[in-house]
């Protein structure tokens, strides 16, 4: 489990360190810097697929994610002056990501290329370092793996350090590079940690939803980001003995409800009878809600639970109605993975309050995200790795 999250340089996020639990929500008012957690949280995922300098790349590379005010906020500022002077910058331009874990922590920090005439990629920000290190807090004693520039270093099983003889290039991460178990296995496992993290962010339900399309059916313990294989995955929690949690799902959002799972040449539609109709109402017929509440079931209830699993404002286009058996899916799903979930619905923030979640509320102020009632002494400890 991630028990620290810290963020430095992007976007508004100038420096922010959060504790992380079981079921965390992370809310704040518009702007103040929600979905830039969740971006951060998709980087340090794409990290382990070689996928951070792309995904920096397409949102118009790092001198546009990274923070944009002062290298810090002075004293006359924070007293309300608000005309910001520039300043000569003491640290170097970055973006800086990190989470201390259960069992391996990670850091990374992006910087800026050296300008060459030898390549056009000038929007690709460079890794400058990495470390994996044990324990909450980066240091001598706890690093296992450091990479400096091209450069990696694996601490022993003695304690002895040995630098690698591979020299990476500075937009390859050393968790994709590296995958011999014996060399590194602390790398390996902390690769496949994090690419078991799983993220949904708004599906769609309009009318050409791919949710809303019969589409070939196999087996899909894992609810594709698109939703795409819906009656697939319901099917397959459902063989998978979890029938009676679809169920009650359904009935819980709307009693009285069942759901048909049709299969005809092995392509798969979904059908759902409600009370009061005569018939049932295939997926092209369903509410916008309906059909969203239906995606929640099948990626709430897989049958292979992922080590982390980010919502982005689940709440969207859901009746007021079915948030409380959404927050009841979500607490469910929480005793199998940490779910970190990004919303700014009260009535979701209140129902999942009330299922032992931990809140993180943000705030912005001089532009900067805050953590509303988070003093110098409440934050994590925490350490970035020197270039």
């Amino acid at each position: 489990m991630l028990t620290t999250l810290a963020i430095e340089g992007y976007r508004s996020l100038r420096h922010l360190v959060v504790p992380l639990r079981g079921l965390t929500v992370v809310t704040g008012a518009n702007g103040s810097g929600k979905s830039s957690v969740y971006r951060s949280l998709r980087l340090l995922a794409e990290a382990s697929r070689n996928g951070a300098a792309a995904a920096l790349a397409r949102e118009g590379g790092l001198q546009s994610t990274m923070w944009a005010g002062p290298e810090k906020i002075s004293a006359a500022m924070l007293a309300g002056d608000h005309e910001v002077q520039g300043t000569v910058r003491i640290g170097p331009r970055s973006v800086r990501l990190g989470f201390a874990g259960d069992d391996f922590s990670y850091a990374i920090d992006l910087g800026i290329p050296v300008p060459s005439m030898a390549t056009k990629f000038a929007l690709d920000p460079e890794i400058k370092t990495e470390a994996v290190f044990s324990g909450a807090l980066l240091k001598p004693s706890t690093l296992l793996t450091e990479r400096h520039g091209p450069a990696v270093r694996i601490r022993a099983d003695d304690g002895q350090w040995r630098t690698h003889d591979h020299r990476l290039r500075p937009y390859d991460s050393m968790l994709s590079e590296f995958a011999d178990p014996r060399a590194a296995p602390e790398l390996l496992a902390l690769r496949e940690q994090i690419r078991s993290w799983r993220f949904y962010d708004h599906f769609r339900t309009d009318a050409a939803a791919p949710a809303r399309q019969p589409q070939l059916g196999t087996r899909t313990p894992v609810l594709s980001h698109d939703g795409s294989d819906l009656a697939a995955a319901l099917q397959t929690v459902r063989e998978l003995g979890a029938a009676g949690q679809i169920e009650g799902a359904i009935d819980r959002a709307f009693p009285g409800g069942s759901l048909t799972i049709d299969e005809r040449d092995g392509f798969f539609s979904l059908a759902m009878r409600q009370a009061g109709l005569l018939r049932p109402l295939a997926a092209a017929e369903l509410s916008d809600g309906t059909l969203r509440y239906l995606l929640w079931v099948a990626a709430l209830l897989s049958p292979r639970p992922p080590a982390l699993l980010v919502l982005n404002e689940p709440e969207t286009s859901l009746h007021p109605e079915l948030i409380e058996p959404l927050a009841e899916l979500i607490a469910a799903a929480s005793k199998n993975s940490q779910v970190i979930v990004v919303s700014h619905s009260s009535r979701l923030i209140g129902a999942l309050d009330g299922q032992g979640a931990s809140r993180i509320e943000l705030e912005k102020r001089l532009g900067e995200t805050h953590v509303q009632g988070q003093g110098m002494l409440d934050e994590p400890a925490w350490n970035w790795p020197k270039r």
